[in-house]
């Protein structure tokens, strides 16, 4: 996909070469912000993959994978119904809780097929 592309996915039809360079530029950035999102989650996945009591530690006072996942939904979807101004104020919890429900649902679905090979 080149810029003219990708401009006209965003919705621009027009052929200035300057706004075109400009959605390459965000094309690039958020390629490579992607990236290194994916290999920054990850590490943590990879980190936690390393016995069951770390990743129990990690999701805090849930007690399972489906409870961090219910826990996360829950505060997601009451995040989304807040004030904006609460909202702005509430941003690195959002952050944690994404975080959180990429890992939970990453080991509610293979954590035991995991943990049955380190037990074994």
């Amino acid at each position: 996909m080149d810029a003219a592309d990708f401009a006209r996915a965003c919705g621009y039809t027009g052929d200035s070469p300057v706004l075109l360079e400009a959605f390459d530029a965000i094309r690039r950035n958020g390629i490579a912000q992607a990236r290194l999102d994916h290999f920054s989650r990850k590490a943590v996945v990879d980190d936690l993959k390393q016995s069951e009591l770390l990743f129990l530690a990690a999701i805090g006072p849930a007690l399972s994978a489906h409870e961090a996942v219910e826990e996360a939904t829950r505060f997601i979807a009451g995040w989304r119904n807040m004030p904006r101004w609460r909202q702005e104020r509430r941003l690195p919890d959002l952050a944690r809780a994404r975080r959180q429900l990429l890992m939970a649902r990453f080991f509610r679905r293979y954590g035991h097929r995991l943990w049955a090979l380190e037990a074994a």
